[in-house]
């Protein structure tokens, strides 16, 4: 059986003191900075009541220094890092599987997303699959906008003027979307999907706080 304690700890960021949980199973949330350490603290303990303050294993401590990195400016693979996805809805994980695939310095759009995955009409449901993103900067959502090249919405402290700041310390641009859009995985050229109502997958999970 798998250990299910979670443990987390404080760091120190260029943006402010963020915050990492882990289990056996993984990374199990990231949190960007709240107006203090106690808030902090406050907030990871609603999603985790009984987890403890401890110090990061070495495995952590590697993903806490490209965090670091990357909020300085300095790109930082994160892509490999190991989630524990435990309670997250299954169509949350491909959204945040296809988020993870959006390069530093570009951005793609809701719909981009939902095209990805095979399902242009889901644009919606992959905005609020976004705004549940357990997993800030590994899960990077501040690189998703909306198709009109406007800012979209982004729920950590400070929202979208946070969101500003984290796209140009990576120096976005749209035009690398192109090249994103060109891979694979993309699923450009596939006729659309009919409408229909939001999937029980996309509905928020209990207890689950969003970043974006």
């Amino acid at each position: 059986m798998i250990d299910s304690t979670v443990e987390f700890a404080l760091f120190d960021t260029a943006i402010g003191c963020c915050t990492i949980a882990w289990s056996a199973r993984g990374v199990a949330a990231v949190r960007l900075p709240e107006d203090s350490p106690a808030a902090s603290r406050a907030r990871l303990r609603r999603r985790f009541p009984d987890a403890r303050e401890a110090p990061p294993p070495p495995a952590v401590q590697r993903v806490i220094e490209g965090i670091v990195a990357s909020l300085a400016g300095e790109p930082r693979p994160l892509d490999d890092v190991t989630l524990d996805m435990e309670g997250v809805p299954p169509f949350h994980r491909r959204v945040y599987e296809v988020a993870r695939t959006i390069p530093w310095g570009a951005t793609a759009s809701y719909g981009d997303i939902a095209r990805r995955l095979g399902d242009p009409a889901a644009a919606r449901d992959v905005g609020q699959a976004l705004g549940q993103n357990p997993f800030a900067i590994v899960v990077p959502c501040h690189r998703v906008v909306a198709a009109d090249g406007t800012w979209g919405g982004f729920s950590a402290r400070g929202g979208v003027a946070t969101k500003r700041r984290l796209l140009a310390r990576e120096g976005a641009q749209r035009s690398l979307l192109d090249d994103w859009r060109a891979t694979p995985r993309a699923a450009a050229g596939r006729s659309p999907a009919p409408a229909r109502a939001p999937r029980p997958g996309a509905a928020r999970a209990r207890g689950t706080p969003g970043c974006c």
